[in-house]
């Protein structure tokens, strides 16, 4: 089966909008508001943490949210890059991130993945996977 294209203005409009959501994530993270970070989820949306932890619908995602953003970042900051945008459809696309936690024990980087769908004109995460890496 081929994707779908679409032609490089609409991509970089696309690519662009995408990469709104992904800094309102950072802006989220960095000033812990819970609510936004939430707004940016489809209500099915499936979130697998840095820990290996799978939580499925933006239910259980709240959940968590609220139990680790609350004080989380103190004395952090998260910095986030897209780095590749691969669109599966034009409504679909699968998003690599570079996440760097700058804390007081020094830096760390995470590599996640997030699949997201554009949906009543609004890009959604839709299937996250927020990994580590190891020799950061």
């Amino acid at each position: 089966m081929n994707a779908t294209r679409i032609n490089e203005q609409t991509r970089e409009t696309e690519i662009e909008a995408i990469r709104r959501v992904v800094a309102t994530i950072e802006h989220s993270q960095n000033n812990e508001l819970p609510e936004e970070f939430l707004g940016l989820f489809r209500p099915d949306a499936i979130w697998t943490t840095s820990g290996g932890r799978r939580l499925i619908g933006r239910d259980e995602i709240s959940v968590f949210t609220h139990q680790v953003l609350p004080g989380g970042m103190k004395d952090s900051t998260v910095t986030f890059e897209v780095v590749h945008v691969l669109f599966i459809r034009p409504d679909v696309a699968a998003v690599k991130v570079r996440q760097l936690y700058r804390t007081p024990d020094g830096p760390s980087e995470g590599t996640p993945l997030f699949v997201m769908s554009k949906e009543d004109g609004r890009w959604r995460l839709t299937a996250c996977q927020n990994t580590g890496v190891a020799d950061s």
